[in-house]
């Protein structure tokens, strides 16, 4: 083996550990004596994630919670950590240039401090931070080592008035260079952002694509967005276009560099909370987690080709799949966005929405906007296509009430262990095993560390049986509003994919 292959090699390894979502693949029909040789699953050994700026209420309270859960094979060595990063770059140069603004100090062009700064000590505890007010900045985290795998950081705010009053939280994300949003809006109740957030020390180059329910709406405004290094850039997406539109499909498409994305939705009369990017466009999509006292349910869907979807609407309810009436059926014109109005689907019970193709398959992207309460008294949240739970996933922020685990599995039974981290000021973790049958979800009331004190991590991981699809549902009564926010429970991509080398190298090093 010459020097150009192993540097191959190790190029493809490097980049694995780096992103923790890149994967070597195998030949599509490999030699008999290779085929044995199975890729090895290794911890990631670095990772990102970001956090939009929380709010621009004076009346936000934020909460900021890290945890990365035990994996085994990991060094002892590394450290997660975040850190502010320039809240906007509108009075950056239109060049892309940096000129010395939101570097690696952590500081933005007016000097603002870097901070909050979560710094966990050790892997399976979980540490907390806040921030109060509308000036906390968006924070650029990196995670290496020990820390890497699975690290997850929550954003929980709390607004008591105005526009989008109520829980918002939201999952900061890993930078990517293509997200879909189904569920944004226009509407003149609405306030809706595109949260753009660049962690890297070159400018980064973004379009804003909308399509409504006629498609795609004619913007030049969107095209070319420039994210300064370490910054973050909130759009407004009613500057884009101008004409209103209810029901939006974002997507935010990267030309150059990476980004993390997300939409917070903010509602005059009935809330709002973040809307998080639907999973990639698939044929079939299951969207967990509907609390069962939902009083309106809304699915937003989007195809982005050019052929018509025909999906299939059913409800995994906790007594098996069922059809709702007068919704057996949605059609989705290519390249144009649908909505329809699910009322009460759950009916008092716990649900999750699938989709799936009525005959030819075409790739689909939907979310759901999920009303509680009645009258003056309500609040949203949303709901988007996931992937599911995959080898691991973990909800942070969860305290000893007001927190609810739905676990959905759309096909063949499931068991799952769901264990409860130690709290972030004292207590024991516990795991418990629960069995979900097929077709069903259920709602639990997650187990707690014995002792707790602060707050604690749940992490699911699927035992045996066919895949499971979660989400964790935040809930708090305020001023008799039913308060809360929805976070899918997504693989964490802790691991990635090595394959064995097929000889010894060592001898290459004499």
């Amino acid at each position: 083996m010459n020097r150009t292959t192993l540097s191959l090699i190790a190029g493809a390894t490097a980049l694995a550990a780096v992103t923790g979502f890149a994967a070597l693949s195998q030949p599509d029909a490999p030699a008999p004596d290779t085929a044995a040789k199975a890729a090895a699953q290794l911890p990631v050994e670095r990772t990102s994630l970001l956090c939009p700026a929380p709010s621009t209420s004076d009346l936000a309270e934020t909460s900021y919670t890290s945890f990365t859960p035990v994996t085994k094979g990991t060094e002892s060595g590394g450290k997660a950590e975040l850190r502010a990063a320039a809240q906007e770059s509108a009075d950056a140069p239109a060049d892309g240039t940096d000129k010395g603004k939101g570097g690696d100090d952590g500081k933005s062009g007016k000097d603002k401090p870097a901070k909050p700064v979560l710094t966990p000590k050790e892997p399976g505890k979980p540490v907390t931070g806040d921030s109060s007010g509308g000036d906390a900045p968006a924070l650029v985290g990196t995670a290496d080592g020990r820390f890497a795998p699975g690290w997850t950081v929550q954003e929980t705010t709390e607004v008591a008035a105005g526009t989008g009053r109520g829980l918002q939280g939201v999952n900061c994300t890993a930078p990517d260079t293509d997200f879909w949003f189904p569920g944004a809006s226009t509407d003149a109740d609405r306030t809706d952002y595109v949260h753009l957030t660049n962690p890297d020390d070159s400018a980064a180059v973004a379009d804003i694509e909308l399509y409504g329910k006629d498609g795609a709406l004619k913007s030049a405004v969107g095209e070319g967005i420039t994210i300064q290094p370490h910054s973050s850039e909130p759009v407004l997406l009613s500057t884009l276009v101008d004409e209103r539109q209810t029901d939006l499909t974002v997507h935010v498409n990267v030309r150059s560099g990476r980004v993390g994305a997300a939409v917070q939705a903010l509602d005059d009369k009935v809330g709002g909370d973040w809307l998080a990017a639907s999973t990639d466009p698939s044929g079939s999509l299951v969207l967990p987690g509907i609390p069962k006292d939902a009083t309106s349910v809304r699915l937003v869907a989007f195809t982005p080709g050019d052929a018509d979807a025909d999906l299939k609407v059913r409800l995994a309810s906790p007594s098996g799949l069922i059809t709702p009436a007068g919704h057996e059926t949605v059609h989705v014109k290519g390249g144009m966005t649908t909505a329809v109005d699910l009322g009460d689907v759950t009916r008092g019970e716990a649900g999750s929405l699938v989709l799936t193709p009525t005959d030819r398959s075409v790739p689909v992207v939907a979310a759901l906007r999920v009303v509680r309460g009645k009258g003056d008294k309500q609040e949203t949240a949303f709901i988007p296509a996931t992937r599911p739970v995959g080898t691991r996933a973990t909800s942070a922020d969860n305290s000893g009430k007001g927190s609810t685990l739905s676990l959905t599995a759309p096909g063949a039974a499931a068991t799952v262990k769901v264990t409860a981290s130690a709290g972030s000021e004292g207590g024991t973790p516990v795991s418990k095993t629960y069995t979900i049958k097929g077709g069903t979800t259920q709602d639990i009331e997650p187990p707690a560390p014995s002792g707790l004190k602060g707050t604690y991590a749940l992490t699911v991981e699927p035992v045996s049986g066919g895949p499971v699809y979660g989400a964790r549902t935040l809930a708090a009564t305020e001023g008799g509003v039913p308060a809360f926010t929805v976070q899918t429970l997504p693989d964490d991509r802790g691991t990635v994919a090595v394959p064995e080398a097929d000889e010894d190298l060592s001898v290459l090093q004499k």
